[in-house]
């Protein structure tokens, strides 16, 4: 269980000073659903401070490692999951998704992660950022083991089956998903997108009209506006005998820098009221009927995509990252490609689909429209077998 999810068993403490130690009074609903249907929780794994940031490299609890290469980071906020799946401490690990948390670690480490639609599995008891985008998720190292997850968290145990893939429609737009990626990333992608082709699958190439300028608007400001609220109300209704601010004030530098500069208070990117309605009324639903219209008019069972546009980076390069002769911000590097999906509230599996020259896992995304997450996984199934595994990490 990623250290952000309630457990009675182990402590909670969302890899943050104030809360180590911090027993919550039960399991969050999530975790009792599964203990219910058999699951053994073995033990709780590092994360980002906070959830807070793509790295893992947490300045309490010390950085999460790259199963394939320890000088590298395993992505965030999840790290720590991602890493115990890959590494076979367990066939299946829980996590969190707000802005790439479950997809970001998976992708980084060569396993499979699966954010679901939002909504579909329960968030309570889950420290949050903000409940328009957290969703909890699986990450495991086969789809079979993450269709389990979703049969018993879902609710619905109807076994999902694999889905043939000859004739489905997969769609993707170069102009975004595929711009300014490392030459690995990009030769990778385009192999499995020829094996995908190879098996009959149809490959639509169709622009999302307006999705630079939405996300632009519903962004990180959303979040920064929510998690003020959400996590003091967290700490309130569990007991932690704390408030948001002596949480913040305890924080490690990173964070607190973090903070300072976009969440509280009279800080210089502080979301004002009327932005954050106008980003939650306006924007907002406008980039769900963006892409519920996207899928309509292309037919596309799901959008395909390299997950990151690198392999994962090295611990303390958090700025910019060399991509050839070019420099880019770690924040596009990482996250532009995943932004869109869990904006939207759609589900999205990651899936490895090769190994880089330096070593390191490569992998690609299927987005389904909402709702769709049984055809998403049936269809995960079929993908596995084309796509293939990743060799096993070094360790």
């Amino acid at each position: 269980m990623k250290d952000s999810i309630n457990t009675a068993q182990y402590p909670t403490s969302a890899g943050t000073p104030a809360l180590k130690g911090f027993r919550p009074p039960a399991d969050a609903p999530l975790v009792a659903t599964l203990r219910a249907a058999g699951a053994l929780v073995l033990g709780k794994t590092n994360l980002h401070e906070l959830s807070y940031g793509w790295t893992s490299n947490n300045l309490e609890f010390g950085a999460v490692h790259n199963p394939y290469d320890p000088a590298r980071i395993p992505g965030g906020s999840s790290g720590g999951t991602a890493v115990a799946i890959a590494a076979h401490m367990a066939p299946l690990g829980v996590a969190e998704d707000t802005e790439g948390s479950i997809r970001v670690p998976a992708a980084l480490c060569g396993v499979m992660g699966f954010r679901p639609t939002t909504r579909r599995y329960s968030t309570v008891g889950v420290i949050p950022a903000s409940s328009l985008f957290d969703q909890t998720g699986p990450e495991a190292r086969g789809v079979a083991d993450i269709a389990l997850f979703d049969r018993v968290a879902s609710g619905d145990r109807r076994e999902i089956d694999p889905l043939p893939l000859e004739g489905v429609r997969f769609a993707l737009w170069r102009s975004y998903w595929f711009e300014g990626l490392d030459p690995e990333v990009e030769r990778i992608t385009r192999e499995a997108v020829s094996k995908l082709r190879a098996v009959g699958a149809k490959i639509i190439e169709a622009e999302v009209p307006g999705l630079r300028e939405l996300i632009d608007h519903t962004a990180d400001l959303i979040v920064d506006h929510d998690v003020r609220l959400e996590l003091a109300h967290y700490l309130a209704v569990n007991g932690a005998k704390l408030s948001f601010d002596e949480l913040v004030a305890r924080a490690s530098p990173d964070i607190r820098a973090i903070f300072a500069q976009e969440v509280m208070p009279g800080s210089k990117e502080f979301v004002s009221e009327a932005t954050y309605e106008t980003a939650v009324k306006v924007y907002l639903p406008r980039l769900r009927r963006t892409f519920k219209d996207y899928f309509a008019r292309t037919g596309a069972a799901a959008i395909l995509f390299p997950t990151t546009l690198v392999t994962a980076p090295r611990i303390g390069d958090e700025n910019e990252l060399g991509i050839g002769d070019r420099k880019i911000s770690f924040d596009v590097a990482i996250g532009r490609n995943i932004a869109p999906g869990s904006r939207a509230g759609l589900p999205g599996l990651v899936m490895p689909t090769g190994m880089a020259a330096n070593g390191l896992p490569v992998s690609m995304e299927f987005d389904g429209p909402a709702g769709t997450d049984r055809t998403l996984l049936g269809l995960g199934l079929s993908l596995e077998r084309v796509l293939g595994h990743l060799p096993s990490p070094p360790i």
